[in-house]
């Protein structure tokens, strides 16, 4: 069983690219209209900041020779995140089965991802990364504690479960293509602690073969029920209960689809979860479901 989970599990290898936005787009064309030859600008949304030469009719970065007029379109692009590479720009996206975007946010804070045009993060009235720590936040206190993260993602509930002194965080993702674009994103590069597994697999897949009781806390953030219903069933929560200790922490998010309509997702998901053997409450804030293990089963 362990040298099964050893092929799956990865150590998290960042890819190291200059990314432009509009926001670092607006500052270039700024010095060069200023006749500014020295520009410091962010190439990493805005972790960091890169000094940059304007010569002429191109932008210096690197070892590439950027034409300033494209980053005119650049600017005026909001959402996008572009790649420079061989003296020339592409969008961070992967076209496959799915489409899927490495989207801007805000200045000074984390991008999204979308799949076909769905976000997999929360963004109204607040920001991915800020978001994630509030969620788990609900798990109470990691310190020297196990946590899985059902679904990486952009990584950034692992990143805060490590911050807030995990000392291990398991995170899963089976979509390559996912994966790839969070190796590109500079604000996923903290997964390459050595704090952190991460786990190219289906997490149901996965789980299956993880001994009893050894996790402290699991934060399950998947997708949306329309798009990942089996990780919102009873099947799978019986196998959370299993590989979480007893007294163990879990934060559920599972949004509000079909509010409008009346419908409360959360409702079912609650019931399902107590039936399994967990103690929950609804944090209508967060739209997380989090609660406890109180006891152990057998299935």
């Amino acid at each position: 069983m362990a040298e099964n989970l050893r092929r799956e599990e990865k150590r998290f290898e960042p890819i190291i690219a200059y990314l432009i936005t509009c926001d670092s787009a607006a500052k270039i064309l700024q010095a060069y209209e200023k006749g500014i030859k020295t520009i410091g600008v962010s190439l990493d949304l805005h972790l960091s900041t890169t000094e940059c030469f304007i010569k002429g009719e191109y932008v210096l970065i690197g070892d590439n020779e950027l034409r300033i007029d494209q980053l005119r379109e650049v600017r005026e692009d909001e959402r996008s995140i572009y790649i420079l590479q061989g003296n020339s720009l592409s969008i961070a996206e992967v076209r496959a089965r799915h489409y899927y975007k490495l989207v801007r946010t805000a200045q000074g804070h984390a991008p999204t991802i979308e799949i076909d045009g769905i976000h997999m993060h929360r963004v109204e009235g607040t920001f991915p990364e800020l978001d994630a720590a509030a969620k788990v936040k609900l798990a109470g206190k990691l310190r020297n504690k196990t946590v899985l993260d059902t679904c990486m993602g952009l990584g950034y509930t692992a990143i805060s479960a490590l911050r807030m002194g995990a000392s291990h965080v398991i995170t899963v993702e089976k979509d390559e293509n996912v994966y790839e674009l969070a190796r590109i994103n500079p604000w996923s590069r903290a997964l390459a602690s050595n704090n952190v597994t991460t786990v190219k697999s289906d997490v149901i897949d996965y789980i299956a073969r993880m001994n009893d009781g050894s996790i402290d806390v699991v934060i399950h953030d998947p997708p949306r029920f329309s798009m990942a219903g089996e990780l919102y069933s009873s099947e799978f929560y019986q196998e959370l209960h299993r590989v979480l200790r007893t007294g163990g922490r879990i934060v559920h998010y599972v949004g509000s689809p079909g509010k409008r309509r009346g419908r409360k997702i959360y409702a079912g998901v609650m019931k399902r979860m107590m039936e399994t053997g967990f103690r929950v409450n609804w944090d209508s804030n967060l739209e997380c479901v989090y609660g406890y293990k109180v006891e152990r089963r057998h299935y």
